[in-house]
């Protein structure tokens, strides 16, 4: 790989303007180009950061000698086909959660990545949170024991949304359960690994959208309460509880900047703050896969990746929750 990794952008939406701007903040890597359907957009992002090239189409981007690693930053039913796309004309791919609508994308999605040898991870950038990371390490250690309860949770209200948008259209894979609804999943599954039963049950809009689900996943000495939903705010906390002790991760938690560490009386804490708006770790780790001829992370690898998306599709096969373009 080159001395600096060429990054280009594919779908210059909201969350692409926060993954840019802490590339800035992370050695090795630069943007060099966007991609969107309408050219001036494209432009306009491009003249914004900085980048080099801007193209009128995804195709032209795939196509283009000055790009290293693509991340994809498209709404949920935009990742499979371009993907896949990508990975075809020789790109490495960080592409936005969830990495497919389905277990059938995630696992073609991955094909391509092995077929092309080339670099694939989802952008579970929660994974490489400080806190999340510090949780993680203090559970290894033992810290709190055999861990017996693991509550998250993930809500904002936004039944005042367009309902042609992606969060209430089932044609755009809308509802809670893939937008907000993966980040609690996941940390039950970092946390506990697979449970042995899931139970799950949704509230639906008037579009056909799941906007609340609730989810138990049950282990043989553990419970994981889970919720996600877009019809009222929440406390977006989560507790890991072990039997000598629990770790208590900020809210907003899936984007913390530290952690409580409760064992009987006593209270210890971690400040553990991000760098930029968080996602510079992630981006930090493909560059680091990426110089050393990693083809997948050992933090999020393909199968977690697979194993997330089955967790997924169990969730929405208990709670009822079905996109039009499955059926």
């Amino acid at each position: 790989m080159k001395e600096i990794i060429r990054w280009g952008i594919l779908g210059p939406g909201k969350i692409a303007h926060s993954f840019v701007k802490d590339l800035k903040l992370v050695n090795g890597g630069k943007l060099v180009a966007v991609a969107s359907r309408n050219l001036d957009r494209a432009k306009e992002f491009a003249t914004l950061y900085g980048a080099e090239h801007a193209y009128g189409s995804y195709g032209e981007m795939l196509e283009s000698k000055h790009v290293d690693v693509i991340y994809i930053a498209t709404p949920h039913t935009g990742h499979f086909e371009w993907a896949i796309k990508a990975m075809e004309h020789g790109k490495h791919v960080l592409c936005e959660k969830p990495l497919g609508i389905n277990m059938f994308q995630v696992e073609k999605i991955i094909d391509a990545a092995q077929k092309n040898r080339v670099f694939l991870m989802e952008a579970m950038w929660s994974r490489f949170n400080p806190a999340i990371l510090k949780t993680k390490e203090l559970i290894q250690s033992g810290k709190i024991g055999e861990i017996g309860y693991v509550h998250a949770d993930f809500a904002f209200y936004a039944l005042d949304r367009d309902e042609k948008g992606r969060l209430l259209n089932p044609d755009l894979a809308g509802g809670s359960v893939l937008d907000i609804g993966i980040y609690p999943i996941f940390l039950a599954y970092l946390i506990l690994g697979m449970p042995e039963e899931i139970y799950a049950v949704s509230n639906f809009h008037k579009t056909g959208a799941e906007v609340q689900t609730s989810m138990i996943f049950n282990y043989p000495k553990a419970q994981a309460i889970l919720y996600s939903g877009l019809t009222s705010n929440s406390g977006m906390k989560a507790e890991i509880s072990g039997s000598k002790g629990s770790i208590f991760i900020d809210p907003r938690w899936h984007e913390a900047h530290g952690l409580t560490l409760t064992i009987e009386d006593n209270e210890e804490r971690y400040e553990l703050p991000p760098i930029g708006k968080g996602y510079a770790h992630e981006i930090a780790e493909v560059h680091e896969c990426l110089q050393s001829g990693k083809l997948q992370s050992a933090l999020w690898g393909h199968q977690q990746s697979i194993d997330l998306m089955q967790l997924m599709d169990t969730v929405r096969q208990r709670a009822g929750i079905v996109f039009p373009f499955e059926t």
